[in-house]
């Protein structure tokens, strides 16, 4: 039996307020692409690496945007969703994961139209962030579903989906850090994963 989380009262409020200046995905996807064009990333912090980054990443959301494709059993079981809820990611233009991530959710917010897909900048709303710390990290992306018809957070997810979180914890267990190896070949399992297992994760959201 699955156990349903709560969620203190505060919390509601923190996303509500989020919502109400979020990006669409679309907008998100355009203010990469110009900070790409300026040279620059987003966050309070730019670096040189920050903004290869963002450059790979807006690639890579360009691909997947085009080529993913979720499967039947995906569709079908989204179709059976009525309720209208939000998701609200928490990322910033350089976050690799989210580069993977965020082009399934645009696919079930486009299966859906029950579902509202929005996007806050993670240095700009530092409350909501920690809000959502994962072991007391700010790790993103972090993505809220917020149920619109009563005013509830019911789910959140991220950093990572669920086979890549074990690929990574049993790795940081043996060797202590993640290496750009590593870093490598978690790109190269994404790749082949072809978004099932985010997809399969954000379904339990639903």
């Amino acid at each position: 039996m699955q156990t349903v989380q709560t969620y203190p009262i505060y919390k509601n409020g923190l996303v509500k307020e989020a919502l109400k200046d979020a990006m669409s995905y679309d907008q998100y996807k355009l203010l990469v692409a110009q900070h790409v064009q300026d040279g620059t990333n987003s966050g309070n912090e730019i670096t040189d690496s920050l903004v290869d980054y963002t450059m790979l990443n807006h690639r890579r959301m360009k691909r997947w945007s085009k080529t993913l494709r979720l499967e039947s059993d995906v569709i079908n079981t989204l179709a059976t969703k009525k309720a209208s809820v939000a998701w609200l990611v928490i990322t910033e233009s350089w976050c690799g994961d989210a580069a993977h991530a965020t082009p399934v959710m645009e696919k079930f917010a486009l299966e859906n139209p029950n579902i509202s897909f929005k996007v806050v900048l993670r240095d700009e709303h530092p409350a909501l962030m920690d809000a959502f710390l994962t072991n007391d990290a700010r790790s993103i992306p972090k993505l809220i579903a917020f149920d619109l018809e009563n005013d509830t957070i019911i789910g959140d997810w991220g950093p990572r989906p669920t086979k890549a979180t074990e690929l990574v914890t049993d790795y940081k267990a043996t060797h202590g850090a993640l290496t750009p190896a590593f870093k490598q070949d978690l790109q190269m399992w994404y790749n082949k994963d072809k978004g099932r297992d985010i997809a399969n994760d954000l379904l339990r959201l639903l």
